[in-house]
């Protein structure tokens, strides 16, 4: 069977939440695999290409953030950490291991139905394949296909996930120029910018630690305090140094 957005994976040993979750999303047309083990559930993740895996952390088998590790070898496509462990360091590993969000148990159906829209926003192309002149992005050495959802720089392909592709489309659209976090946050994460949610934070800084080829040059994403962040044009950045 074809993978759509209409297909979710969940990994959670909670089987009555996997019910309510289950009913719920079916009424908006969302078809929900529910796995109750990490094992069994990294199995399931193998076998197709979803473009959304909902995963709790605390699960037999094998743990969540065990799962999400050895998700990442293999898969790009987004994955959402359900879990009642809502410390400040769960959520901080989660999203430096490759989660694209995280949402604390308890929640509402309707939060997370709005994240899976969210999502599905993202994976949507920006702009028709036949119109290469928006779907294309060239900033030095980076180059970004919309269309095709493939980045490379300096001709190698960047390995990235489906939120650190749409975050370096945004800065890319603004090369040189200072992009605002509340609309960073509208476009990466799908919701209004929160100062005490470090989610938005730490996708950059997965992103400056992927673009970052030379150990001893500037970062190419610039954090300005305050406001936001900045694609560096490398060609200006060496000409101020001149």
């Amino acid at each position: 069977m074809a993978i759509s957005m209409e297909d979710i994976l969940l990994i959670d040993d909670d089987v009555e939440l996997c019910e309510v979750l289950t009913e719920y999303l079916g009424r908006y047309d969302l078809r929900v695999h529910a796995v109750h083990r990490g094992d069994t559930g990294l199995e399931a993740a193998r076998r197709r290409d979803w473009p959304m895996i909902l995963l709790d952390v605390m699960l037999p088998g094998l743990d969540g953030f065990e799962v999400l590790k050895q998700i990442r070898t293999f898969s790009h496509g987004s994955v959402m950490l359900l879990t009642a462990r809502g410390e400040e360091v769960d959520r901080i590993v989660g999203l430096e291991m490759g989660a694209d969000d995280y949402l604390p148990k308890p929640f509402n159906p309707r939060e997370l139905l709005a994240r899976i829209r969210a999502v599905h926003r993202r994976a949507s192309p920006a702009a028709p394949p036949n119109n290469p002149e928006t779907s294309t992005l060239v900033v030095d050495d980076l180059v970004l296909d919309r269309a095709a959802l493939r980045a490379t720089q300096a001709g190698q392909p960047l390995d990235l996930t489906d939120v650190e592709f749409t975050l370096l489309e945004m800065l890319m659209r603004s090369p040189g120029k200072v992009v605002e976090r509340e609309e960073l946050a509208e476009a990466v994460l799908g919701r209004k910018f929160n100062p005490f949610d470090r989610s938005l934070d730490m996708h950059v800084s997965r992103l400056r630690r992927k673009l970052a080829t030379d150990p001893d040059a500037d970062d190419l994403v610039k954090t300005v305090r305050g406001s936001g962040y900045q694609l560096v044009l490398r060609r200006a950045a060496a000409g101020g140094r001149s």
